[in-house]
């Protein structure tokens, strides 16, 4: 018996030292950890259990049976992350740089049944240098596999992609279909095509980094939801998304204790600007709102006139859509409604009630934002907001002008509890732009316009420019003060805990894509 638990130390020992010494060093001269290093820093002390340690490829071809590695270039398993299960894959760089093989494949897909099945999240360290070539249409059909399984977790389990390498070609959809995608600067990227199949086809000389990077994905594309400058801060922030969300579609988001106290906010009450026309900086709102130090933003360098996150309020973990008036004046343009929609729908998948802040002048207008498709876009936002079946509550802080007003969750598309503060401007449009068009003859007929039209824009200011009309018809629930946001926010979402909608029975709505 002792030889044979010597036989499987020796296995044991010889799988988890990957590619060899010599690759787990290059893989550190790189910056990088390595699969095992990232797994045990991620999970808690001693929980990781591996699954498929010993499994190998099974391929013949190009001398492949003579180069034959244990746990074939992909780490996983289960473990837990602050005491909360979660399964993990880590690709293994050091082994055929990643490059995903039909048992790797089979490995990945294991442990995504198993997070479905049991109801916990799955997280993916990507690293990996794509399909292996030497295996052909086995290693495609991996890629479809995963893919699938990528789908059917969607909105049931929690799915996190950390990208800590190359990701390229088909390598990138799977990411780019689970619910977060995160980045490491400067030693991750992803594309479809790399740079030397961009310059053979378009002719464009342009770097791995130009092309795919953290920072192209973060600002540029959208793809990348978070970016972190180095492994170990990509893995912190992976803890601190997780503790933000549920284990699955059946639960809620474990609630922190919390007793109410004086929850009275003095500082909101100076924060927007009696210029109408001022820009302010809605993250003074959401941190006089919520609880102390709690905002973690979500895409935080793409589509800034929109802001989007997770914090907690009196411990209970919520999710934000805020309009942010220091860019662009806070407009909804393209960018910023798939930001939000996206965001929106994650939240109702896993019974994070949603807030949302309102400082919106309308849509951004202009040919490019036309011909970019604004009207679908935008309608993808109110999709997702009419869609949700989560508590809704919304604070109109500033202006809510035409179709802006109705698509950030206005009474009207099923928000529950709407306040509006007494700076609240709800109109058609602002009161410059009415006045010229309802009273342009009788200002073309002053002997002076632009006395008369400063005469009519106060006129209809004072008429509409306020939150009262909307509270008199109930499209408004109440007019408060600033100070007591958080107090009111606070009992609204704990009055709207056990809320339950019951939809038509259909196979599934149509979102406007």
């Amino acid at each position: 018996m002792e030889s044979k638990i010597k036989t499987l130390q020796d296995k044991i020992a010889q799988a988890k030292l990957g590619g060899g010494e010599k690759r787990i060093e290059k893989q550190h001269q790189k910056k990088k950890l390595t699969a095992r290093e990232r797994v045990e820093y991620l999970l808690d002390e001693g929980s990781f259990e591996e699954i498929g340690i010993l499994v190998t490829h099974r391929t013949t071809d190009f001398n492949m049976d003579k180069e034959i590695y244990y746990g074939d270039g992909v780490v996983t398993g289960y473990g837990t992350v602050n005491g909360r299960l979660i399964y993990i894959f880590a690709q293994d760089f050091t082994v055929f740089g990643g490059a995903l093989s039909e048992t790797h494949a089979e490995k990945i897909c294991k442990v995504m049944d198993m997070a479905v099945q049991v109801g916990a999240p799955i997280i993916g360290l990507n690293d990996s240098g794509g399909a292996r070539i030497q295996e052909g249409v086995r290693s495609l059909g991996g890629y479809a596999d995963i893919f699938y399984k990528n789908v059917q977790a969607s909105g049931v389990i929690p799915q996190i992609s950390a990208i800590m390498g190359p990701c390229a070609g088909g390598a990138v959809y799977s990411p780019a279909m689970t619910d977060f995608t995160m980045m490491v600067e400067e030693t991750s990227y992803m594309f479809v095509t790399g740079p030397n199949v961009v310059k053979t086809v378009t002719n464009e000389e342009v770097t791995s980094e130009e092309l795919g990077g953290a920072s192209t994905h973060s600002t540029k594309s959208g793809v990348a939801h978070i970016t972190s400058a180095n492994d170990v801060e990509c893995l912190e922030d992976i803890k601190k998304l997780l503790s933000y969300l549920p284990q699955s579609n059946k639960e809620l988001p474990k609630k922190i204790e919390y007793t109410l106290q004086d929850e009275v906010r003095e500082s909101l009450s100076s924060i927007v600007p009696d210029n109408p026309n001022k820009p302010y900086d809605m993250h003074e709102v959401i941190g006089g709102i919520i609880d102390t130090d709690s905002f973690y933003e979500i895409h935080k360098d793409y589509a800034e006139n929109i802001i989007v996150g997770f914090a907690r309020l009196g411990g209970r973990s919520i999710g934000i859509v805020a309009n942010q008036p220091q860019f662009l004046a806070g407009v909804l343009d393209v960018n910023s409604s798939k930001k939000a929609a996206r965001f929106t729908r994650f939240c109702d998948c896993f019974n994070i009630p949603l807030l949302v802040l309102v400082d919106v002048p309308g849509f951004l207008p202009g040919t490019d934002q036309e011909w970019n498709g604004i009207i679908v876009h935008g309608a993808k936002l109110l999709y997702a907001l009419s869609e949700a079946t989560v508590p809704k509550v919304t604070v109109i802080t500033r202006k809510a002008y035409g179709g802006a007003y109705d698509v950030m969750n206005s009474k009207h598309i099923g928000a529950d509890l709407n306040f509006a503060w007494p700076s609240a401007e709800i109109a058609v449009m602002g009161a410059k732009g009415a006045s010229e068009i309802i009273f342009r003859r009788e200002i073309q007929a002053a002997p002076d316009p632009e006395a008369k039209l400063a005469e009519k824009e106060a006129e209809y200011a004072e008429k509409f420019a306020n939150p009262y009309r909307a509270a008199q018809r109930g499209f408004i629930d109440e007019v408060i003060l600033p100070k007591d946001t958080r107090r009111k926010l606070i009992k609204g979402f704990s009055m709207l805990e056990n809320k339950t909608v019951n939809r038509p029975d259909r196979k599934h709505g149509n979102i406007p894509l």
